[in-house]
């Protein structure tokens, strides 16, 4: 039964000398030569003028997750139509339910004002 898995132990071997040799050849050859400009914290290009804990509006965080919300409902049509032709009248049917649902969703999210930023 063991040599069943003697393939997956031999990749996660080879990967895992691969991964440190990797990091231990980068140590040794790479400079390093730390100054003061690279060393200091920094965000999208500029220099940090407040505090890292400062508080984020609640309407940044309602607006990634309705994007993720609806971005990853809409991946679901991709696998939907490479089948599509396999899949008769009941799965169009299926979809354009699922559809309306987000539709409605959509227009209820956007009705309560929650897509804008003042």
């Amino acid at each position: 039964m063991l040599a069943e898995y003697w393939p997956v132990l031999l990749f996660i071997a080879v990967a895992t000398g691969l991964g440190i040799a990797l990091l231990v050849i980068g140590l040794l050859a790479g400079t390093s030569r730390p100054t003061a400009e690279k060393l200091a914290p920094y965000e999208c290009g500029f220099e940090a003028f407040e505090d890292a804990r400062m508080k984020f509006d609640v309407r940044y965080y309602l607006i990634a997750i309705l994007f993720i919300i609806f971005d990853l409902e809409i991946a679901f049509l991709f696998p939907w139509a490479t089948v599509f032709s396999d899949l008769g009248v009941i799965a169009l049917v299926e979809m354009g339910l699922f559809l309306l649902l987000l539709v409605i969703g959509f227009a209820y999210v956007w009705k309560k004002g929650a897509l804008e930023w003042e």
